[in-house]
């Protein structure tokens, strides 16, 4: 039995999947989803994400969150992470505040991860790095305390639905069994009754508008959170403000793009993430949001640039090449710097996170 036998079985019983369901079974079924039975990280597996590839990130997002933590008050609290990966960014986040006076005495860290297989590697990685670590599945088990939270490549991969707009009104795309091929999965499109109101005009090409309602439940849980206790947090990730882009619903395997809906569960499936939604779930609950900035243009301004230098100082020759060739991925326009964004928020409006300040 494979995961798209099931997906099949499914099919059949009930009808065609949202994307939003299949994204669900291929990423996260208890025994065969990506995300629970493997490590998709680094060279060896089918990405790598910016803590992977220089340590210059985490250090910085480290020193970021000794920053808003200052600015809150220097009180007890929560840092969190959400899709915490292999553990390499709170790794170097906690490396290079270590000597910020009082902030790990003030702190306890949560791992918000639902991957076994994930949770393992986190627990071996960060063994050393604090006192006080714990893992949760649900970013409504929190500590009731004050959070930073930090999201890297979190919202990218949670499930998304996908409408048409068609002459004819919106219809959805669905997953279904293929007529002509049983064995394999294709998309169709379904109506689902919604029609243009009188005078209203779709053009003829059809244009996909992507919803992920479990983003818009994120933000709400962590909103509630942080209106009761205070804090605030930063989320990165490759996304679009400013409108609809399309279709960009993605698998990658082996570092490369991959039929989405050709082996279920052995390739990554993610979307573009919408950072309007989630900077209005945010303001909906009354928590202020900066940005969303391009990601290399905030790291810049939070010194990407001057910590390569000092790490440059020190370096042998072949670590200077990485580190220069680490630095631009992360920050050329032409890599991760344009489509990458970081959306910071707090829980109060009259601090201004480093990196956000009007002017720069």
């Amino acid at each position: 039995m494979t995961l798209k036998d099931i997906i099949l079985h499914t099919i059949d019983e009930k009808g065609p999947l949202t994307v939003a369901e299949y994204m669900q079974l291929a990423l996260g079924h208890e025994e065969f989803g990506y995300y629970m039975k493997q490590d998709p990280f680094g060279r060896q597996g089918d990405f790598v994400t910016a803590p992977e590839i220089s340590q210059i990130f985490g250090e910085l997002l480290g020193a970021w969150a000794a920053t808003l933590w200052h600015q809150l008050g220097a009180q007890d609290i929560a840092l969190v992470e959400l899709g915490p990966g292999r553990g390499t960014l709170m790794k170097d986040m906690l490396r290079a505040t270590a000597h910020v006076p009082g902030f790990h005495d003030a702190l306890c860290v949560v791992m918000v991860e639902t991957s076994p297989t994930l949770t393992r590697f986190q627990k071996a990685v960060l063994r050393e790095s604090h006192s006080r670590i714990s893992w949760q599945k649900d970013v409504r088990e929190l500590p009731e305390m004050p959070a930073i939270i930090i999201a890297n490549e979190f919202f990218d991969a949670l499930p998304i639905r996908q409408f048409v707009r068609t002459a004819e009104g919106l219809k959805e795309k669905l997953v279904d069994r293929d007529t002509e091929d049983k064995h394999k999965l294709c998309f169709v499109i379904q109506e689902i009754g919604i029609r243009l109101i009188k005078g209203g005009a779709y053009s003829d090409d059809e244009v996909v508008v992507e919803s992920c309602p479990q983003a818009r439940g994120v933000v709400h849980d962590l909103a509630a959170h942080l209106g009761q206790f205070g804090g605030g947090g930063l989320i990165v990730d490759y996304g679009y403000s400013g409108g609809s882009r399309g279709n960009t619903l993605q698998a990658v395997k082996g570092h490369g793009f991959f039929p989405v809906l050709e082996e279920p569960g052995s390739a990554d499936i993610t979307a573009h993430v919408d950072f309007d939604l989630l900077a209005d779930a945010f303001d909906d609950h009354g928590i202020a949001t900066f940005g969303p900035l391009k990601q290399g243009e905030f790291l810049r301004r939070i010194g990407a640039e001057l910590r390569a230098e000092a790490l440059l100082s020190r370096a042998s020759p072949q670590q200077q090449d990485d580190i220069v060739a680490g630095l631009k991925r992360l920050i050329s326009p032409h890599e991760m710097g344009d489509l990458f964004k970081v959306l910071a928020f707090t829980s109060d409006g009259r601090i201004t996170p480093a990196g956000f300040e009007a002017g720069e």
